[in-house]
């Protein structure tokens, strides 16, 4: 089981706001992550979910609001700060973002290389082997990413972003376009990557079976707002209509997807 030190923030976010010209994407968000734990951030698609992990990894600039990230607010730091802080965040992308040209050892390579160039060739083999263990594709190592399937692009996207021993970790859909039984791994490697190395993460997904298998915590964004944050069942409890209909569309679409691949 994993340790959740509810004494230590590691994101803080208040009244946190977010517009691209006259549309409002994140209209007060109040969200705090404690050491430890896993909140998913659950939401339609173009409520800001993305945005939000954006702002969280220096992706975006937020308009308003406190953001604290392991204890530093954001807004204050300088750009050598900030790259130092991306260095503690991971972040795992919906498309995995592997490098085509390069082979799977090299693409794990490129991080250690470009922020830790002390490391001599043996511990950069060390460390890359490590990594693929702890992700189950130690066999890949020297196949090309076109050569894997979605499911195992995924798991290397994650190997990727743990190299470099992040303390945060933010996942993007990460279920996305998998069958049901890869989505299950996955959902199995978040979970084993926050028991292994204590991460905290933010996890934005549509999928309930994902939310309801990585989150210690949920969180529903509607109208650029938390409408409810606690336990799965805490959160699909909320008399709120949308809440009812958000549940009702995506576990249909989850069940049938389930009992179409066992077809």
């Amino acid at each position: 089981m994993p340790v959740i030190n509810y004494d230590n923030s590691v994101i803080h976010i208040k009244d946190l706001r977010k517009s691209f010209g006259s549309l409002v994407v994140l209209n007060g968000i109040d969200l705090d992550v404690f050491e430890g734990e896993n909140v998913v951030v659950l939401g339609r698609s173009g409520t800001g979910k993305s945005v939000l992990i954006k702002i969280i990894s220096g992706l975006l600039k937020p308009d308003d609001g406190i953001v604290n990230i392991l204890g530093s607010d954001i807004n204050e730091l300088s750009a050598k700060q900030w790259n130092w802080l991306r260095l503690r965040i991971g972040f795992s992308f919906q498309s995995s973002a592997l490098y085509d040209s390069m082979t799977i050892r090299e693409n794990l390579e490129f991080p250690l290389i470009r922020n830790k160039r002390n490391l001599s060739r043996t511990e950069i083999n060390i460390s890359v082997e490590e990594v693929l263990e702890d992700v189950g594709l130690l066999q890949a190592i020297n196949q090309m990413p076109a050569e894997l399937s979605g499911g195992q692009r995924k798991r290397i996207g994650i190997a990727r972003t743990l190299i470099l021993k992040p303390e945060i970790m933010l996942y993007d859909e990460p279920t996305a376009g998998l069958d049901p039984i890869t989505s299950m791994e996955i959902n199995n490697l978040i979970n084993r990557v926050q028991e292994k190395f204590n991460t905290s993460a933010i996890v934005i997904t549509h999928d309930l079976t994902c939310a309801r298998s990585t989150g210690n915590r949920l969180a529903m964004l509607l109208d650029g707002k938390f409408l409810i944050q606690g336990s799965f069942e805490e959160v699909f409890a909320h008399p709120d209509a949308r809440v009812e209909s958000f549940y009702n569309y995506n576990f249909t679409a989850d069940e049938a997807k389930y009992k179409t691949h066992n077809l």
